[in-house]
């Protein structure tokens, strides 16, 4: 089990809120759920409702775009203090692939709704959001080139 502090390094390392305020950090951390999850499950199928965003505290998850169990073709294997399931929390659209468990793992969850509300709040969270989502979308259009 994380404490306060420990939960606002792992948010400051997790991509989507690297370019958040600490401070804001805080009252992010205060909402996060933790989850157990155990090799062979699914956090999430494709087209199941996006609730939720996830950060890996530890283990492994894969994301695929085949939500069948026997293929394993990952699109994405991903580690401590990454996320996913983010995209949802914005577009309100289902889940774009499934969430395989590949080794036992521990997950911070944040439901959309208290998401929203900390936005409304705290609109300097959204800036940091956003900042971070730009980030990683020009990383990903550099690496394309």
């Amino acid at each position: 089990m994380s404490n306060l502090f420990e939960r606002i390094l792992l948010l400051k390392q997790a991509p989507i809120f690297s370019k958040v305020a600490t401070e804001d950090l805080r009252v992010v951390a205060q909402e996060l759920e933790e989850e157990a999850c155990f090799v062979g499950e699914r956090v999430f199928d494709i087209n199941d409702p996006s609730d939720r965003m996830y950060i890996i505290e530890y283990g492994k998850i894969g994301i695929s775009l085949d939500n069948n169990p026997g293929k394993r073709k990952f699109i994405a294997e991903l580690c401590a203090k990454e996320c996913f399931g983010e995209m949802g929390m914005f577009d309100d659209k289902p889940r774009s692939a499934t969430a395989f468990v590949m080794e036992d793992s521990g997950l911070l969850s944040l439901e959309k709704s208290k998401l929203r509300a900390l936005i409304i709040n705290y609109p300097e969270l959204s800036l940091g959001i956003m900042g971070s989502i730009s980030s990683r979308l020009r990383e990903t259009n550099l690496r394309s080139k």
